[in-house]
């Protein structure tokens, strides 16, 4: 997937300039966005602090970290059962 060239605080800042009242065609020109970009961040981020994205962004962390944690016991408790129907 292809890294935007703003961060996420960016996209935040210029969705609240959106809500303060700027039309959105001259603060896509601006900010050099398509409208469509504009309105895929906008349900994507609509509502969202800094705070609360960078937050968001460590639970989706810990959650792709226990997911894989999750897997890799998953593969180990197949395998001892294989192992153990293969010995009965």
């Amino acid at each position: 997937m292809k890294k935007s060239k703003f961060s996420e605080t960016q996209i935040v800042s210029i969705l609240k300039q959106g809500d303060a009242g700027m039309p959105i065609k001259e603060l896509c020109r601006k900010a050099g966005i398509s409208s469509a970009t504009y309105y895929q961040w906008k349900s994507k981020y609509g509502g969202l602090e800094a705070s609360d994205l960078r937050r968001v962004k460590e639970l989706e962390a810990e959650n792709a970290k226990l997911k894989r944690m999750y897997a890799e016991l998953a593969l180990d408790n197949a395998a001892m059962k294989d192992l153990i129907a293969k010995k009965l």
